[in-house]
């Protein structure tokens, strides 16, 4: 019968008690339609026929196949040593009762949850496509609102070695829809997941190390591509490339669960846009306009890169480059504070983000913001063209920000609007921007900067922003230098707080 709760390769039972061992042949594959008789109608449970498919080809190190039909099964566990495989047509049917989840999970928690297809302490195995695998998440019974409930996720692996994720369709999750936790040597190739089922529809969330994303096509409603470390190792040597990711809320994120940290991680040629629906966040509807300060039209990305580092660990080398982006709030959010009662102050250092072509729907500007005591440390912005809305009033630009040290983080979390337009910077060292262009395309009276308690702060490579309106920086304790591409000179002006012009290349230039 089937297994209620996770186990390894090592407690899988005698193969003679298998019914299915003898047809499989070593390194061989098992057709589960053909040899085991499963279902394939959608109406009848198949979850111990196929549980049994699978431990038996772990048993020979061969490949399960999953022919064309409808499954409809409560969670299976995968073992070491094989593949699943759904071909063309195949479809996963999770259970829509949330009673099968807690029976099989008796030990589920908030973090290393349910889900439909589970995988923990195996090494050696694949799922691939091009089925799918749908949760059903929009069943009554996993209706518990926002960050609530025991729901399941689709996919799960738990400190596994080995894992291959490539060309299957993962839909309609309860919850996150892929996580990988505690793992060493993941491959996600090729995968399309479309999640707007539930609150919490992540697309993929990566705490694992030796991780390598490519080619997927992820269309949710939370998080796109979100890396968490909330167990205690480094989430490190992670790549994301040649991916498209459409969200209601952050692209590409680093956190916000940070206990231990994110080292050697990097995002390349990506394209990041708009979910194509909003069923739960609704940006754009009236009562929403704190988010963003400006009237939306449909579904919209909270933060195309979103780096927080808020819960005592260490966000240290990440690059993202290659990235395009449009209907965002926000571009660029990096954040460092101290959350949750940690017992020592996060670090974020050493972060390059370059080739950014960007087009914003709301007056909260990009940021780069640390806290007293806690100092962002080495960020390089390099080659970034940002298209902004405008619509700052002088109010927003004399706006006081607090500082909100333990606050969650979200590029919207100091109000509707940032004292600047393009850039507010503040608790930071080494700073620098190369080649930052702004489009505005309309008016708004903010400056183009803001730095406040900066050290080490460079800009180089002004060009010209909008016809007639000068390029001007805000500027308050630390030390900034600024170096105007000589090719398009502009008149440049760098104001205290109090508005007092303190250098400007109409008196220098």
């Amino acid at each position: 019968s089937l297994s209620k709760q996770p186990v390894d390769e090592y407690n899988l039972g005698v193969e003679s008690d298998n019914p299915f061992v003898d047809l499989v042949p070593k390194g061989g594959e098992l057709n589960v339609v053909e040899s085991c008789g499963v279902s394939n109608n959608g109406r009848d449970d198949v979850t111990e026929l196929m549980q049994q498919a699978i431990d038996a080809c772990s048993m020979k190190k061969a490949t399960v196949i999953v022919p064309k039909g409808r499954y409809s099964i409560r969670p299976i566990f995968l073992r070491s040593n094989m593949t699943l495989k759904l071909e063309e047509g195949a479809q996963l049917l999770g259970s829509r009762t949330i009673q099968d989840y807690r029976d099989a999970f008796p030990e589920a928690g908030a973090i290393e949850t349910s889900a439909l297809v589970f995988g923990k302490n195996i090494e050696n195995v694949k799922v691939i496509g091009p089925g799918l695998i749908d949760g059903r998440g929009t069943a009554p019974d996993f209706q518990f609102g926002n960050s609530k409930g025991d729901r399941p996720k689709v996919l799960h692996f738990v400190n596994c070695k080995d894992v291959v994720v490539e060309n299957v369709t993962l839909q309609n999750s309860a919850f996150w829809t892929a996580h990988f936790l505690l793992c060493d040597g993941v491959k996600i190739k090729g995968v399309k997941i479309y999640s707007h089922s539930n609150w919490n529809n992540d697309g993929l969330d990566i705490d694992s190390r030796n991780v390598e994303i490519e080619d997927c096509y992820i269309d949710c409603d939370d998080d796109g591509i979100c890396m968490k470390s909330d167990r205690g190792i480094f989430v490190e040597n992670v790549t994301v490339k040649n991916c498209t990711i459409r969200t209601n809320c952050n692209a590409i994120k680093l956190g916000t669960a940070g206990k231990t940290g994110f080292k050697n991680i990097t995002y390349t040629d990506c394209v990041i846009e708009k979910a194509s629906e909003d069923n739960f966040r609704k940006h754009y509807e009236s009562d929403k306009l704190a988010w963003c300060g400006i009237t939306l039209q449909g579904p919209s990305t909270i933060s195309g890169i979103a780096l927080e580092s808020v819960n005592g660990g260490v966000l240290d080398g990440v690059t993202i480059s290659n990235i395009q982006m449009k209907d965002v709030h926000t571009a660029i959010f990096l954040r460092l504070g101290k959350r949750e009662g940690s017992a020592k102050m996060s670090e974020l250092k050493n972060v390059v983000i370059s080739d950014i072509k960007a087009t914003c729907v709301s007056k909260v500007a990009s940021s780069i913001v640390g806290v007293p005591g806690g100092i962002i440390d080495n960020v390089l912005i390099k080659n970034v063209e940002i298209t902004l809305p405008g619509g700052g009033t002088i109010n927003d630009a004399n706006a006081s920000i607090p500082e909100m040290i333990d606050a969650y983080p979200e590029s919207n979390m100091f109000g509707k609007a940032l004292p600047a337009y393009g850039f507010y910077v503040r608790h930071a060292n080494n700073v620098k921007f190369e080649n930052v262009k702004f489009n505005l395309t309309g008016a708004d009276v903010r400056p183009d900067y803001v730095f406040d308690d900066v050290t080490g702060g460079e800009i180089t490579g002004i060009s010209p922003i909008v016809e007639g309106k000068d390029f001007q920086i805000t500027f308050q304790n630390g030390s900034l230098n600024i170096l105007p591409n000589v090719e398009n000179y502009i008149k440049v002006d760098v104001i205290d707080i109090s508005g007092k012009t303190i250098y400007s290349t109409r008196q220098n230039g």
